[in-house]
């Protein structure tokens, strides 16, 4: 039977293989997602809905078509200078975090093109693969002028360093897949057609290992980064809030 879940959300599509292995791709209307408000308030239900699942013994996140994200609708998002309404973003942004590093099972990351919004979520994965057509970077901090404290900072800081990761918040420059395996960001660079298919063999292998391992492992090797995130995102996301304030002052 089809759980519920998976026809709950706009911008995501689910299917399951009867070893256990889920696939959460994002979408908007089936093409490449458009990310918004409402993809920033599914995310944190969707990945709770998938942690209590216990039909899922693995996730391969990925994107649809040749994009894993690269496009945002900023007017969604809504009253962004509201206090109150920047306050429930700050919260779903960092139950999304916590939720991808706290799923009891291991997460496949398949970057299937440009990844230039949201490049965290890749990286928080526990494997990532990446299409030789994969970019990564931060494309609507610098360009809207907003700080990028939404974990970005962090996650990209831990697989890094902090040269690089100021180079890249800084100016919104993009690097390819080439780059980011030679940086440490991904595991596997594959050509762009075998990318799902090699994320998907190892999701395999990895959901066959015994339930417990599964789970245990995953928290063993995410400590420090969930407590990097619970120590910084709050912090960092209220001063995003108070530059994503600052907007409506610069357009008087």
């Amino acid at each position: 039977m089809t759980p519920p879940y998976f026809d709950r959300y706009e911008n995501l599509a689910f299917e399951r293989s009867d070893d256990g292995v889920l696939t959460l791709r994002f979408h908007t209307d089936g093409g490449p997602i458009t990310f918004t408000g409402t993809t920033h308030e599914d995310l944190p239900k969707a990945l709770e809905d998938i942690a209590h699942d216990p039909d899922n013994r693995a996730l391969v996140l990925t994107g649809t078509g040749d994009v894993f994200m690269d496009s945002i609708d900023g007017a969604s998002l809504g009253e962004i200078f509201r206090p109150a309404h920047w306050e429930k973003i700050r919260r779903e942004g960092l139950a999304v975090l916590q939720r991808l590093l706290g799923l009891p099972m291991p997460v496949i990351g398949v970057a299937n093109g440009p990844a230039t919004v949201h490049s965290e979520y890749l990286l928080l994965t526990d494997i990532h693969i990446a299409s030789d057509r994969a970019t990564y970077g931060d494309f609507p901090h610098p360009a809207f002028g907003i700080t990028a404290g939404d974990g970005l900072q962090v996650v990209w800081e831990e697989a890094v360093g902090t040269a690089r990761t100021k180079w890249l918040l800084w100016t919104g420059e993009t690097v390819d897949a080439a780059t980011a395996l030679q940086w440490g960001v991904v595991n596997e660079v594959v050509p762009h057609e075998q990318a799902y298919a090699r994320g998907l063999e190892i999701a395999r292998t990895l959901a066959a290992k015994p339930a417990l391992y599964r789970s245990l492992q995953k928290q063993t090797l995410n400590q420090r980064l969930l407590r990097r995130l619970i120590e910084s995102v709050p912090y960092g996301m209220a001063l995003e809030g108070l530059t994503a304030a600052d907007l409506a002052y610069q357009a008087g």
